[in-house]
């Protein structure tokens, strides 16, 4: 954990905490760093999960699956980011969604309960973590509430432009990436992915937009 002290410095949860300070926290709830290859599930569906995961390296998508195996993103989790909060908040309640790597990733993993307790509520340091991690919720469900708005439209079209405009906006730039590659981004946007291809070309043709892997440029 010494190694990742840096990493784990520069995460939105940790900020404004001094290193001193972010290894006693550690101490008290950090359970263990551990890295995952591409591809490998870090929660099933089903299963409790007792503590809550921070992304030191990599990336993680936080998915749901059929009876099918047809699967929906849900969310993105990359460096710095934090998944798997709510239920290791609640403890016994199963997961409705998975957690798998895309990449070679680690995780630390913390144990979310022990940071409430009453042992160290008392600590500046647990004071600015609390402040940082109720930020990252209420950033979190903004996310959630843009992508309600994405998938609420009617047509593919209608949910992808959406989605493309907001990156967009959100970049300040008509010239902008999305970190999806096509078959994730019809995932994302609970769409079929040839429909989607077919979708891409044809704004392509209308002079809409450019585009070039996860590289967009509107017109």
């Amino acid at each position: 954990m010494e190694n990742s002290l840096k990493s784990i410095q520069n995460t939105p949860l940790f900020k404004g905490i001094k290193a001193e300070a972010i290894k006693e926290l550690l101490d008290y709830f950090g359970v263990g760093i551990k890295e995952f290859k591409k591809g490998e599930f870090i929660y099933h569906v089903g299963e409790c999960a007792t503590n809550m995961g921070l992304v030191l390296n990599g990336c993680v998508h936080i998915i749901k699956e059929d009876f099918w195996g047809n699967r929906d993103i849900l969310a993105e989790v990359g460096v710095g980011g934090l998944f798997a909060e709510n239920y290791a908040f609640l403890a016994n309640v199963p997961l409705e969604v998975s957690a798998i790597t895309i990449e070679q990733t680690e995780i630390l993993f913390l144990d979310v309960r022990r940071l409430i307790s009453d042992a160290i509520g008392s600590r500046e340091s647990n004071l600015i973590l609390i402040k940082n991690l109720l930020a990252i919720l209420a950033q979190k469900n903004l996310m959630l509430t843009r992508k309600m708005e994405y998938l609420s439209q009617r047509t593919t079209r209608e949910k992808l432009l959406s989605y493309l405009s907001a990156e967009s906006q959100r970049q300040k730039s008509s010239q902008f990436t999305i970190p999806f590659n096509r078959q994730q981004l019809a995932d994302y946007l609970s769409v079929d992915r040839s429909a989607l291809s077919a979708l891409l070309g044809k704004l392509r043709d209308d002079g809409i937009l450019e585009f070039s892997k996860n590289k967009f440029v509107f017109k």
